[in-house]
């Protein structure tokens, strides 16, 4: 707590930079109401201000949309930033299910494609991250386990939860945590 208190919010690689979840409150969308990816863009680019400022430090706004050709097919990133910090390119694959193995397949092929097709020398490699409704952490591990690139899966939420559901949250958390030192 000291050194945070002291130095700051240290961003040195790129699991510092992603939070988990991310609140997109800021858009207005009812949490009961079903949404295609597209309006989930949408909103989130109507909004681009409030989404850098919750992404957090560093964030510049590339595009959406952003057309990826691997033998002669066309494929599209939903939104592309560039981290000024990290140096890297941060590609954002949007869901409005939970997080699936075919969503961390097509993040890696872009990343891939980024890395050789896109990067210019003085960059560091491509960061992919997967916003998606929900996360376990097993299909996280299996899904993006093993893979060489930068990619991670967050969640996201449409609203703070109330205050029961922050402390059912956070006891959650403190009793994993209890669980990993007494295993270790």
């Amino acid at each position: 707590m000291l050194a945070l208190a002291e130095k700051g919010i240290e961003i040195a690689e790129p699991s510092d930079l992603i939070r988990d979840p991310y609140v997109f409150e800021f858009l207005g969308i009812p949490e009961d109401k079903p949404m295609l990816e597209s309006d989930l863009e949408r909103a989130l680019v109507q909004q681009i201000e409030k989404f850098l400022l919750e992404l957090g430090r560093g964030f510049m706004f590339v595009g959406t949309q952003q057309r990826v050709t691997i033998n002669n097919t066309h494929y599209y990133v939903d939104m592309v930033f560039y981290n000024k910090i990290l140096r890297a390119y941060v590609l954002i694959e949007l869901k409005t299910t939970k997080l699936t193995p075919e969503a961390a397949g097509q993040i890696n092929m872009y990343l891939n494609y980024y890395a050789s097709e896109v990067n210019d020398p003085d960059d560091n490699p491509p960061i992919g991250i997967i916003l998606c409704t929900e996360k376990d952490s097993i299909t996280a591990e299996y899904a993006l386990g093993g893979l060489s690139n930068n990619n991670f899966a967050s969640r996201y939420v449409l609203y703070m939860p109330n205050k029961e559901q922050l402390i059912a949250q956070v006891e959650a958390v403190l009793k994993k945590r209890k669980e990993n030192e007494n295993e270790s």
